[in-house]
């Protein structure tokens, strides 16, 4: 059994200005902001938040992945965040409309 239920991967890649990628869209503040309300939501215990290199999904994203499930979602503003969290991380519901 894993440590973790939840393992959430932050694509932080930073590409050449001429090419799309996830530090383009201020995916290291939003990895942080992600990091902080996990823990002050005391969900530090079960869910993980972690950089990940390039995920391969630039050009869908910012994107980031929460495993074991598999699940890919996009993200734009830090209330895409806190639904996330909220919805998937601390419920187990699957966000639909973020999802890639």
């Amino acid at each position: 059994m894993s440590h973790y239920q939840h393992h959430v991967f932050f694509c932080c890649n930073q590409r050449s200005p001429d090419e799309c990628c996830c530090a383009q869209a201020n995916a290291e503040t939003m990895y942080l902001y992600a990091k902080d309300r996990v823990k002050a939501l005391r969900l530090t215990d079960r869910v993980r938040i972690n950089r990940a290199g390039c995920l391969g999904r630039c050009e869908e994203g910012p994107c980031l992945v929460i495993y074991p499930e598999a699940i890919w979602y996009t993200y734009r503003t830090p209330s895409d965040l806190d639904e996330i969290i909220d919805q998937h991380l601390a419920n187990g519901r699957i966000v639909e409309r973020l999802q890639l």
